[in-house]
């Protein structure tokens, strides 16, 4: 019998000797002892806080909790930020000496949060996912998913040899299209310094060894965010929808670019409705080209059989 398992014994039989009107809880200590013998036979750990709140807001602004886990972060968000200080708790400022301690602090654990080359290509592609991702507004269930597929991507060593930048805007394209949020290739190598078809044949690398799944993008997802780009109202949305429902059932989308398959409908839609604009302002917010609008509003004019008022 080890030592753990004596004291346990011990704090048994004192319990069977104290009888329970003798055993009283000391709250100050944080014990249990017996009255009669004084001995103790148990310690309580008080696992409240050591602060009291008396509205749901003051307990939400005092509880000190970190921020949630994320895969957009290398280290998950586990590690501990050093802010840059010059004051101490009470307002005074920091001698010399002191801040000098806390720059050699903050620079040890800058240090500590990137040990091995791993993690330090992590730590370059999470930067690099979070300036892509503000620059084309996407969400965070996005990024998170983004960041899950580089994870996966740097486990199987596809990262090994190709760059970074190349492989992170990838992963948002295959992100975008998992989740269904309308963004191109071009408008991702847009904001990098990649060029298309590299950022292309990263996605295809990626769909391969993954063994990532994407469905064909739809062009009515493109529908809503050209609309408002152009200030066109919910009838123009639906209209535009119903339209290229109608080509699919038809089969006129097949091998058809979404967007401009969305641009043309929208264009098609306008007209109709009454609230004009140009195909080149329907080009620009769709990111397509002037010829490629007019091309898939001819086609849908002549395959739905529409009478669209003159332009």
């Amino acid at each position: 019998m080890n030592e753990k398992d004596n004291i346990e014994e011990k704090s048994k039989t004192e319990r069977d000797l104290c009888p329970d009107g003798e055993i009283i809880y000391d709250a100050d200590s944080g014990v249990y002892v017996c009255s009669s013998t004084g001995e103790v036979l148990d310690r309580v750990v008080d696992e409240r806080p050591e602060w009291r709140a008396f509205t749901p807001e003051e307990r939400e602004k005092r509880s000190r909790v970190g921020g949630p886990l994320t895969g957009t972060v290398h280290d998950h968000g586990f590690s501990t930020t050093i802010d840059y200080i010059d004051r101490d708790a009470t307002g005074k400022r920091l001698s010399p000496r002191k801040r000098y301690e806390a720059h050699k602090l903050r620079r040890y654990q800058a240090r500590s949060r990137v040990q091995s080359s791993i993690e330090r290509n992590l730590a370059q592609a999470m930067n690099e996912l979070e300036r892509l991702a503000d620059l084309l507004n996407l969400p965070r269930n996005v990024r998170e998913e983004a960041a899950r597929i580089y994870r996966l991507a740097v486990d199987k060593g596809l990262v090994r040899g190709r760059s970074i930048e190349n492989v992170v805007a990838a992963t948002i394209y295959v992100a975008c299209r998992e989740l269904k949020i309308p963004r191109t290739l071009d408008e991702i190598a847009e904001h990098t310094h990649s060029k298309r078809k590299d950022i292309a044949r990263c996605y295809r690398l990626l769909l391969k060894e993954l063994d990532v799944k994407v469905k064909t993008s739809d062009p009515i997802d493109f529908v809503p965010r050209i609309a408002h780009a152009l200030g066109l109202s919910g009838s123009v949305m639906k209209k535009a929808a119903n339209l290229l429902n109608e080509a699919r059932e038809k089969g006129v989308t097949a091998g058809k670019d979404p967007a401009g398959l969305a641009a043309a409908a929208v264009y098609i839609a306008s007209l109709e409705l009454g609230e004009k604009r140009t195909q080149k302002e329907v080009a620009q917010v769709a990111g397509v080209t002037e010829v490629t609008v007019r091309n898939r509003y001819k086609e849908l004019v002549k395959e739905l059989k529409l009478n669209v008022p003159n332009q």
